[in-house]
């Protein structure tokens, strides 16, 4: 028998701990479930190194540990980090940006839609629902990432014909930022959670026709809103109950009930990603017959198949996947509703005013 040497690296302390651990415990379940292997491997030996406090350090061990697959960290900082510190081919399934491009990142498998997608896809919602938005505020902080889903915010905008005004913040200094901010008619945020909660804080009793925090598209961030969070936008990458049949793997129901049985939770989209990116290194080591970097790329670069996380494609040009959509979801009655795109709609957008 011989076991197939996998090593992830993501954040299992630190102030991502919360996203990198489900991850961790989705990659743990496809070792042990879901790998569909060729020949000679028949199993799946899965080491997990911390990628708190540096992503580098930590993907330099994990390199050093000699893998047949590497899984890339929770986190686009991180993910850069990681991946800066190595030539390996490695899955990014955490790291939702544009910058692990090629050239210089032709090693990167991309599992995530780039942070560009987020707020483009939310500025387009909000406006096709509320043709009396035409001004739009955008708060967010000077990061990468930050810097990364504006882009998109500024994009649609300006496709739209919306004014949109923005204002940035240092991170951890977001209060006096959104103290300053100018009033348009929809709201968008996106910086760390924990100043994106701040933020919700200080700026929702504003009289916003619309809101939208990248933190709003999974479940605990605001949470600490409590009601205040209903009729709150933001993007996600995945949600279970609207996903379509798998062609590769296991379907999201089987997962869901799965992750539910390991940790007595829910899984988000950070755990669904790393268990298809499980999926499609099997997937392409069986197509490719070898584990050897060159082969799985120029496999993975082929490649169009839907997994439980949606459809799984990359620009052979730039290799950022273009295949999965970003969905817009909106917090009604304490429960998030997908609200983009149409096809995908469970519910329409419910104007923030009404609340």
């Amino acid at each position: 028998m011989t076991a197939l040497r996998a090593v992830l690296v993501t954040p299992l302390s630190g102030p991502l701990a919360r996203f990198g651990s489900p991850g961790a415990t989705a990659l743990r379940l496809w070792a042990t479930h879901a790998p569909a292997l060729a020949a000679p491997w028949t199993s799946v030996d899965l080491e997990v190194v911390d990628a708190y406090p540096s992503a580098a350090a930590a993907m330099r061990e994990a390199v050093a540990r000699n893998p047949d697959v590497l899984f890339g960290p929770y986190g686009a900082g991180p993910a850069v980090a990681a991946l800066q510190a190595t030539r390996r081919v490695v899955w990014n399934h955490g790291g939702a940006t544009a910058r692990l491009r090629r050239p210089a990142f032709g090693h990167v498998l991309n599992v995530l839609a780039p942070g560009a997608t987020y707020f483009d896809q939310v500025v387009r919602a909000i406006s096709f629902q509320d043709s009396n938005i035409t001004r739009v505020s955008l708060l967010h902080s000077t990061t990468g990432f930050g810097h990364e889903v504006a882009s998109g915010a500024a994009t649609a905008s300006r496709e739209l014909g919306l004014e949109l005004h923005t204002t940035t913040y240092a991170p951890g200094n977001v209060a006096a930022a959104a103290g300053s901010l100018v009033l348009g008619d929809a709201l968008l945020v996106a910086g760390a959670f924990e100043d994106e909660l701040a933020a919700a804080r200080i700026l929702l009793g504003r009289p916003w026709r619309a809101a939208a925090f990248v933190g709003a598209g999974v479940d605990e961030v605001l949470a600490a809103l409590g009601p205040a969070r209903d009729g709150l936008l933001g993007p996600t990458q995945w949600l279970a109950r609207v996903t379509e049949p798998p062609d590769e793997g296991p379907a999201a129901d089987w997962f869901a009930a799965t992750f539910r049985d390991a940790v007595g939770a829910e899984p988000a989209y950070p755990a669904a990603a790393a268990f298809a990116a499980g999926v499609l290194a099997s997937r392409c080591l069986r197509d490719a017959g070898t584990a050897e970097d060159e082969a799985v790329l120029r496999t993975a670069t082929r490649l169009g198949v839907q997994t439980l996380f949606g459809h799984f494609r990359l620009d052979p040009n730039t290799g950022l996947q273009v295949g999965s959509e970003v969905l817009v979801v909106q917090w009604q009655a304490g429960e998030r509703r997908v609200v983009w795109p149409l096809l995908k709609a469970e519910r329409q957008i419910v104007p923030l005013r009404s609340r």
